[in-house]
């Protein structure tokens, strides 16, 4: 890779994480980021979904960039098998950007070329928190790294500039604590409680995807509304009324059943819940840092502010992923929301400055 660019100096490397339901960029320029950007990319539709932002994109794809990728895209129902979603994300890169300058992140194998990563489907299958969390290692040195994207959250130990973990695949995760599948934007309310307080009563939910957790941020003045980039559950309007109206469905009622205050309430409810869901995976991976107690949780992904929340209860510092990388003051906020993108790019710059 270093003999590949030796002649060309430092060029514009972007970094591209392809997940199941968005496109995650962020450009690097001379060692940090300069941008960071996220699409909608519904790719259970069909990888044409990716194609079509690509041609939006175009003008950010300019000749002579380095493009680095991870993918999380390989879980998508457009493929049969995790196998053949790598297969088939990695055709559809070579056909889009060629294999010229061109690298994929394989995790713990590390970068490598569209040819060599055909043989590493077991390193590059939703290997994006490996790179957030290795760069957050190599930074910061000891500690938690925690990214909480729309769908679901990444929680990963640091210790002496190197990442620990006791699981890699996503079923391995899954079981240690370090992948926790609940998220900011897309999760649905029955997958966090089966039951929740109405008046002092515990109340079983409906089975049914009436609101989603962007409904709670909504309701709690938490979401950014740039980050919920799918049609409400019941693709009525994204405000607060329609949000209390999605909540108090979950419940068997209308929204005037019960006055906002009460509603804000039962959203407070659920926020909480979904803290607990991952604090429990957060105090088991941090025995990883033990006796680090001081050690800082490193928060990215768009639901920081329930990581803030987090690292509060857990007594420890926070330290946002985009104020931890070296970024441009405009780009910090973007590239901690496009988090895995961010690593891979600077994670190649590292790699050619080396």
């Amino acid at each position: 890779m270093k003999r590949r660019f030796a002649a060309e100096g430092k060029p514009l490397i972007t970094g591209w994480d392809v997940g199941g339901a968005h496109l995650k960029m962020a450009q690097c320029q001379n060692g940090e980021i300069v941008s960071a950007k996220i699409f909608k990319t519904p790719l259970w539709l069909g990888v044409d979904q990716v194609r079509e932002v690509l041609i939006e994109i175009a003008p950010l794809r300019a000749d002579g960039h380095l493009n680095v990728f991870t993918m999380t895209g390989e879980l998508s129902d457009t493929f049969t098998s995790r196998d053949a979603g790598i297969a088939g994300l990695l055709d559809f890169i070579a056909e889009q950007f060629g294999d010229k300058n061109t690298l994929i992140y394989a995790g713990r194998a590390g970068l490598c070329d569209i040819d060599m990563a055909r043989n590493l489907g077991g390193d590059i299958a939703s290997a994006n928190w490996h790179a957030t969390a290795s760069l957050s290692a190599k930074l910061a040195g000891t500690g938690l790294f925690i990214d909480m994207g729309s769908t679901t959250t990444d929680i990963l130990a640091f210790r002496n500039g190197e990442l620990v973990h006791d699981g890699y695949s996503d079923a391995e995760r899954l079981s240690t604590g370090e992948l926790v599948y609940t998220g900011f934007a897309r999760s649905a309310l029955i997958g966090i409680a089966a039951l929740v307080p109405i008046r002092g009563h515990m109340t079983p939910l409906m089975n049914e995807y009436f609101a989603n957790t962007a409904d709670l941020g909504r309701i709690l003045g938490t979401l950014d509304e740039a980050d919920d980039k799918y049609p409400s559950a019941d693709r009525q309007p994204k405000t607060l009324a329609g949000s209390i109206q999605r909540l108090a469905r979950m419940v068997g009622r209308d929204s005037g059943d019960l006055h906002e205050a009460e509603w804000i309430d039962i959203a407070r409810w659920f926020s909480e819940h979904q803290i607990r869901m991952i604090h429990d995976g957060a105090f088991r991976v941090a025995r990883h840092l033990s006796p680090e107690q001081t050690a800082p949780i490193v928060g990215a992904g768009i639901g920081r502010p329930q990581i803030k929340q987090l690292a509060r209860r857990m007594d420890r510092p926070y330290v946002d992923f985009g104020m931890l990388i070296p970024a441009t003051p405009d780009a910090r906020d973007d590239a901690s929301k496009a988090a895995p993108a961010a690593a891979v790019a600077l994670l190649a710059s590292m790699s050619l400055a080396g």
